[in-house]
């Protein structure tokens, strides 16, 4: 049995002017059902704004992920970073909650000042814990959602990013499909069964909540020694990885999952998507 792919832009549409809190309507209206909301300069939204985007969101059947800011490394070896990020990552939990995102997209960290991979992993996970218990009983719904990152000096390989989830609650993974690719210069996602082992992978460690939905991110990339330098637009056929691998993934382990277009041209190449993954259904 197929599971429902649900598609959107990483931020405001290129082709809306206007408020975000209008922004569900319109993604409706072309054909589209997620949303990731970008708070990656700062969480800067009002309760009430939050609140409204989360009503209209919900009335014009959008699912919504949050972005937390990128000035976050829960790995640095400094406690002043670490606290700054935790209060960073606390008011992303907090006004997800308000407007109902289900999902807070997180960049971990850095291996830079720690002994090994391994101690950069463990502060990872120690701070992702510390955020969990300092939270308002009344936050509820967003799990934390580690990302798998593009750069060899990032925390985020596909197994760390498994492994923070597996020893840190309320917390699924994030797969952004280019990143892997960047990561290993090419030499990841770059067949069905790559795909599907991964999605696997996940599922059997993490179990059936981290696949239903998993959240994706997903563009071309280009990179070079030490992995990610730009995202790509899907008609940028000269950088990988293929789109169709992925969504063939998808529709071969049955899973649901929530595909976040991080292309230059954000909702249209999630249109370009969507129709790639419905024709493959025929």
């Amino acid at each position: 049995m197929q599971g429902r792919i649900r598609f959107g832009p990483a931020g405001k549409p290129i082709e809306f002017k206007g408020d975000m809190v209008r922004v569900p309507e319109f993604l409706r209206s072309i054909g589209l059902d997620a949303l990731e909301y970008e708070a990656v300069r700062g969480v800067r939204i009002s309760e009430d704004k939050a609140r409204r985007l989360g009503e209209a969101a919900e009335s014009s059947g959008i699912l919504l992920s949050m972005h937390a800011p990128y000035y976050v490394n829960l790995s640095s070896p400094d406690p002043d970073v670490v606290s700054r990020s935790l209060k960073r990552l606390y008011d992303s939990m907090v006004a997800s909650e308000w407007m109902g995102a289900y999902a807070v997209v997180v960049h971990p960290g850095y291996y830079k000042g720690n002994s090994s991979r391994e101690e950069a992993v463990k502060r990872v996970i120690e701070s992702f814990n510390k955020l969990v218990e300092s939270l308002p009983s009344w936050v509820t719904r967003p799990e934390i959602a580690p990302e798998t990152m593009g750069k060899t000096s990032q925390v985020g390989s596909l197994e760390e990013v498994v492994e923070i989830c597996s020893n840190t609650p309320r917390c699924r993974p994030c797969v952004d499909w280019a990143h892997l690719y960047a990561r290993a210069e090419g030499k990841f996602v770059v067949s069905v069964d790559q795909v599907v082992k991964a999605i696997e992978y996940i599922e059997r460690n993490l179990g059936s909540g981290a696949v239903r939905p998993l959240h994706t991110h997903f563009s071309r990339i280009e990179y070079g020694r030490g992995g990610e330098r730009m995202h790509h637009t899907l008609a940028e056929e000269e950088y990988g990885p293929e789109w169709s691998i992925v969504c063939k993934a998808y529709r071969e382990t049955g899973i649901t999952a929530v595909v976040i277009s991080e292309s230059p041209i954000l909702e249209k190449d999630a249109l370009v998507m969507k129709r790639i993954c419905e024709a493959s259904e025929k």
